[in-house]
């Protein structure tokens, strides 16, 4: 929640909006995706709240579904909780050095997840092997189980980001 409003108030100070606003008209989005866990599903509805976020036609039609297949960060900082958490409890090595690469891995792997429900992780699932986990094995199949239990938040915050990127990609636009 703190990500997604973060994205909100960024938003809203670039294209001159109201942030509180913005995060207001974004909560029909929010709960389709908390509900379908599908980024997919949530095109049509997120399209609607970028709609009363005043991005103009042409932008949301465009930037809504080209997001909703390449902008998952809610993803990517589930996926690296859940391993992050997996590697804590395994007494495994983590820290910042260890997972920068995991994480710049995530942000090419996600551009290829599709949005649907469990997508990002099966993506996700060939590279933890680079922070020592074997994605074959039972911890492979616990990252799997406890990324399911999280993944309607994380779809939340990946199709709530879209209009906030909608936000700024309509003022760019429509400024030069």
């Amino acid at each position: 929640l703190v990500y997604i409003a973060a994205q909100f108030f960024i938003a809203g100070a670039i294209g001159r909006k109201n942030p509180i606003r913005l995060l207001r008209n974004q909560i029909p989005g929010y709960l389709t995706a908390i509900g379908t866990q599908s980024s997919a599903a949530t095109i049509p509805v997120n399209v609607e709240c970028a709609q009363k976020n005043g991005v103009s036609k042409q932008i949301r039609d465009f930037v809504v579904p080209l997001c909703a297949t390449i902008h998952l960060s809610g993803s990517i900082i589930t996926i690296t909780s859940i391993v992050t958490a997996v590697l804590l409890m395994y007494g495994m090595p983590h820290g910042f050095g260890l997972m920068a690469g995991f994480i710049a891995m995530l942000g090419v792997a996600m551009v290829a997840a599709p949005g649907a429900p469990g997508g990002a992780i099966m993506s996700a699932l060939p590279f933890v092997s680079m922070v020592g986990l074997d994605p074959t094995g039972t911890l492979g199949q616990l990252l799997i189980t406890l990324y399911l239990t999280q993944d309607s938040f994380g779809t939340a915050a990946n199709v709530s980001g879209d209009n906030a990127i909608a936000v700024i990609v309509d003022t760019i636009y429509y400024k030069f």
